[in-house]
């Protein structure tokens, strides 16, 4: 993902003052509460398209092992969903936002998963490490070509019977995306829609 030189959540180091404040969700019955900041992705609130992901897409399993990749984690929701629902996996958070990554890994102090989300840069990412599922909601409005190719960096890291789940809004391109990713030679199902978004299911 490119640099960015505006005070956008996809800045390297945002300028807005941070103002903390708390985000309240519940994904598969349970309540989280994770500290946000100014200056990273829907600061104030889940994202309605991330909220939609983590209710449509099929949450990794208790014993699910292995590394799961989190493409731009903002804050850390998807990330602490993930290290919730499967204790024995690691999540890489991965995000050009240096105060995404603070925020993610505060977060993952607080739900005790300290130990199991990095909370890294995308160069930080060890070249040899593959990954069961990745999950995202892309950061669409970086542009289409640079789009692509942040997908082409990360979709060929998945293991050869991994998942990949991403979700688009559909005004934003969700079906063009899909027939893009089968063009670049992905199996893709529309897994699910709801309030104008789609959750794609990505294999090889």
């Amino acid at each position: 993902m490119p640099d960015v030189t505006g005070d956008h959540y996809f800045s390297t180091e945002p300028t807005a003052t941070a103002h903390p404040r708390e985000v309240e969700f519940c994904v598969a019955g349970r309540d989280y509460t994770l500290t946000s900041a100014g200056g990273v992705f829907s600061a104030d609130r889940l994202d309605p398209g991330t909220g939609v992901l983590l209710r449509k897409a099929d949450l990794p399993a208790s014993d699910t092992g292995g590394d799961l990749l989190d493409i731009g984690s903002g804050f850390g929701p998807i990330s602490c969903v993930l290290a919730t629902c499967a204790p024995a996996a690691t999540v890489w958070a991965v995000d050009v936002n240096e105060r995404a990554r603070a925020l993610t890994a505060a977060n993952a102090r607080r739900v005790g998963a300290a130990d199991r989300i990095r909370a890294v840069a995308p160069d930080e990412v060890p070249a040899d490490v593959t990954f069961t599922q990745i999950w995202s909601n892309p950061p669409i409005r970086i542009g289409k070509a640079e789009l692509h190719d942040l997908l082409r960096r990360w979709l060929p890291r998945l293991a050869p019977d991994g998942t990949g789940w991403l979700v688009v809004a559909r005004h934003l391109g969700g079906d063009s995306l899909h027939r893009w990713l089968v063009d670049e030679g992905w199996q893709v199902d529309r897994h699910a829609s709801q309030k104008g978004y789609r959750v794609l299911r990505v294999s090889r």
